[in-house]
């Protein structure tokens, strides 16, 4: 009897373990479910909101510039297509653009007791300074996100409630048959255990068999038979296990690639952490799923189906695939993503899955779109470059060979761009080539292209004309954009436009030969006077092929010493001394020839060699002046000419400085002629330059005075010392008495602002006689001496102070 109740009590103690046991299997399943249920709900729901961030985020990032152009364009319809492309985006519904100072544009409407997130940011021009145009706010619902997570959470703790309960229950039993049973056997005997009884073997309940001497169970028998020895040693085995499944766990789980391993059927059996934040796909929803259907519409599904039906033949013939493919994520963003395909094979080298490893390479693509567009696109205008007008026209031009029509290119040229550049500064001409290109593309259709070749040039081609009459239609409405006025740096500026035109086919059936022409008709249109448009003809190949060559000698004229300097002297008009001499720059060339200035300066000046040119006259000018002083034993001043362009030329003063320095002339002999144009430019970069000069002791001239009487009222602004009248008055000062009133007035006016005079093209007696009279300070021209090499100015010399 006592008997008995001992073992019921043991049985009720042995029930309390198991239950006590499956409540806390219970407890614990179901905290652990909720809490990385919650966790990941809470990731989920996170992530959502971080995707409608980011997306309001690129939104600012890649729309804010185009939004900028077309606000500061004033394109209502382009800024209406923009903003409602931003609308289209998944969970946006409300645009409100806050236009300075005072209007709005508002898209959209904001859903009522609906959680939204609101995103805003500045709209900016950029023109050397920041022009504040506007705010765009941004507002996204969260309707969607909440719908979706309520919809997850009673799902997840339904089923992860049941499952959790189930097996529970499930182990418990296993635990108690397997297990619990035994254990108690095993307890009894530690009980019973001592040193007196070690022969008496551990045996269990249970058939003993091979197999279950070798399950858990029977390891643990054999550990106590043998004493601790072989237990320490399968512990120690286990740990070493643990630690190599942890590594390889944590390998896959940092990839920074995306992991998923299918098995034989492509059935998906893991995904890491990675393939979850790249796609938004969690791991448990697409367990059993084709790697192919992932993020597929019914639009997509055959063009999948296509492109893992190769994978799998390539795979199978070569045991590798690599490419690159366009993926969706969960939310439907389209994505690029460089694939690599593999088989995993067993010891008997038998497939037994898949391993697929991506990596996001939309950055890398983007980048790659970027290159080709910068490849064939103007940075500064978004037009198309050289390359791309070149592939356009011949387009164009085998379009016309089908259908019989015809094709007009425009060859276009700013007006005095370089002057603007010069005067205004980069920023300005920047400004006034966005604004040019705008003008040209609204003259055109949409067939038509304007393309930017460089600098200032533009090219235009019209495609399907039935007649050539439209060219010039097309350039007259050009030419009419430009008539109005430019706005640049608060200067209110006219630019005009030089126009070539040249047909395809009664020009030429050759695109490179087109260009040419229309390039041709421009440089006719600018020596017509400018402003005008100006067909192509025959004659004008061989005037464009002179200017070429031309254009290649001057180049090479500095280097192969063909530059020549002649001198003039300047006479004082009352005494006949010798003050100083005038360097005039001549080009002798081999095969054409003696150039006439009036033929090579202005070209000089187009390509920029004026700077290089006009820095070796000054260095050879000084040099000369110092052997004269020499030769005579005194000073003699030396006068050289400055064109415009030089003038504004980064470092041109430091250049005479070092002319000066070099020749060992000093300062004050040095006089610069400058133009009245240059004056009249009045701008800040000029007066520097001129004090700065006049700060190192170098005088200033201004020459061919007259031409433009209105730079009087500049004079007190700069520090000049010498005005030179224009031959044209001195020349007829005999003969015209407007001329003689006028030339005196000069000379008044001059004096009285403490200038010394200088008077051009003097030729005869009494025109110096004259000069005398009115008070002029020097004379120059051919009654003294026609300009002269300089072995042959140092021979004048001789005789000239001799005499």
């Amino acid at each position: 009897m006592t008997t008995f109740f001992r073992r019921l009590n043991l049985l009720r103690q042995r029930s309390l373990l198991s239950l006590r046991l499956l409540a806390w299997v219970l407890i614990f399943s179901l905290a652990f479910t909720f809490i990385s249920s919650a966790i990941q709900l809470y990731s989920d729901y996170r992530k959502e909101l971080t995707q409608i961030t980011a997306r309001m985020q690129a939104v600012e990032s890649s729309d804010s510039s185009g939004l900028a152009r077309s606000l500061w364009a004033l394109d209502q319809k382009l800024l209406q297509i923009q903003l409602e492309g931003i609308l289209s985006l998944p969970d946006i519904v409300h645009l409100r653009l806050a236009i300075e100072p005072s209007s709005e544009l508002v898209i959209g409407e904001i859903p009522r007791g609906v959680a939204t997130i609101v995103h805003s940011f500045e709209l900016v021009h950029v023109e050397g300074d920041e022009f504040k145009l506007g705010r765009l706010t941004i507002t996204a619902d969260l309707a969607r996100v909440n719908q979706d997570m309520k919809r997850r959470v009673g799902i997840i703790l339904a089923t992860q409630f049941l499952q959790t309960l189930f097996i529970s229950i499930l182990i418990i039993w296993i635990f108690r048959f397997f297990v619990t049973r035994h254990l108690t056997t095993m307890a009894d005997y530690a009980r019973e255990f001592s040193i007196h009884n070690l022969k008496r073997p551990l045996t269990l309940n249970r058939p003993d068999t091979p197999s279950r001497r070798q399950d858990e169970l029977g390891q643990v028998t054999d550990a106590i038979n043998q004493m601790r020895e072989r237990l320490n040693q399968d512990i120690a085995r286990q740990e070493q296990d643990a630690l190599e499944i942890q590594k390889f766990s944590q390998a896959i789980e940092q990839s920074p690639s995306s992991v998923i391993i299918c098995d034989r059927q492509w059935h998906i059996e893991f995904v890491n952490q990675k393939f979850s934040q790249l796609t938004g796909h969690s791991a448990l929803s697409i367990i059993g799923k084709h790697p192919g259907s992932l993020g597929s519409d019914n639009s997509d599904n055959r063009e999948a189906e296509k492109l893992w039906k190769s994978i799998r033949l390539q795979v199978q013939r070569v045991g590798v695939w690599q490419g690159e493919v366009t993926s969706a994520r969960r939310n439907g963003e389209r994505f690029w993503e460089q694939l690599i395909v593999t088989p995993i094979k067993d010891a008997k080298a038998d497939t037994t899955g898949f391993l697929i490893l991506g990596e996001d390479i939309s950055i890398r693509k983007r980048y790659e779109r970027q290159l080709l567009r910068q490849a064939n696109y103007d940075i500064l205008t978004g037009l198309p470059n050289r390359m791309l007008a070149l592939d356009r026209l011949k387009l164009a031009l085998a379009q016309a060979r089908r259908e019989s029509t015809e094709v007009g290119v425009m060859f276009l040229d700013l007006d005095n761009f370089k002057h603007v550049n010069d005067t205004l500064g980069h920023d300005a001409g920047d400004t006034l080539l966005i604004e040019a290109a705008r003008r040209i593309s609204s003259c055109l259709r949409g067939s038509s292209t304007v393309a930017r070749l460089g600098g200032d040039e533009f090219l235009v081609i019209l495609p399907g004309l039935q007649s050539a009459e439209v060219s010039s239609q097309v350039a007259e409405r050009i030419l009419k954009t430009f008539s109005m006025p430019y706005q640049l740096n608060s200067h209110e500026v006219y630019v005009t436009t030089s126009i070539g035109i040249a047909a395809f086919p009664a020009d030429s059936d050759n695109s490179g030969e087109l260009m040419q022409h229309a390039d041709a008709a421009m440089y006719q249109a600018k020596r017509k006077g400018k402003s005008d448009y100006v067909h192509f003809s025959p004659e004008m190949s061989e005037i464009s092929h002179e200017r070429l060559q031309l254009e290649s000698r001057l180049r090479r004229a500095l280097q192969q010493e063909e530059f020549e300097l002649f001198y003039q002297p300047i006479v004082n008009t009352s005494n006949g001394n010798l003050l100083a001499a005038e360097a005039l720059l001549r080009w002798n060339n081999p095969e054409i020839g003696q150039v006439m200035p009036d033929r090579f300066i202005p070209l000089a000046e187009e390509t920029g060699l004026i700077t290089a040119i006009g820095e070796w006259v000054i260095q050879q000018a000084c040099q000369n002046a110092v052997a004269w002083k020499n030769q005579l034993g005194r000073d003699i001043g030396i006068s050289v000419n400055v064109s415009p362009r030089q003038f504004r030329a980064a470092g041109f003063v430091t250049s005479v400085m070092d002319a000066l320095s070099s020749s060992g002339l000093a300062a004050e002999f040095l006089e610069l002629e400058i133009t009245e144009r240059l004056i009249l430019d009045n701008s800040i970069e000029t007066a520097q330059i001129l004090q700065e000069l006049d700060e190192h002791g170098v005088r200033l001239s201004v020459d061919d005075f007259g031409t433009g009487y209105s730079a009087l009222s500049f004079l007190k602004s700069f520090p000049f010392d010498t005005l030179k009248i224009d031959k044209s008055f001195v020349q007829d000062v005999l003969k015209d008495p407007d001329d003689a009133v006028l030339v005196s007035a000069i000379i008044n006016m001059a004096h009285s602002m403490g200038l010394r005079l200088i008077a051009e093209g003097v030729e005869e007696e009494e025109q110096v006689q004259f000069l005398q009279k009115a008070g002029c300070d020097c004379a120059q021209g051919y009654f003294y001496s026609r300009p002269l090499p300089a072995i042959e100015f140092s021979q004048w010399l001789d005789s000239y102070t001799s005499h």
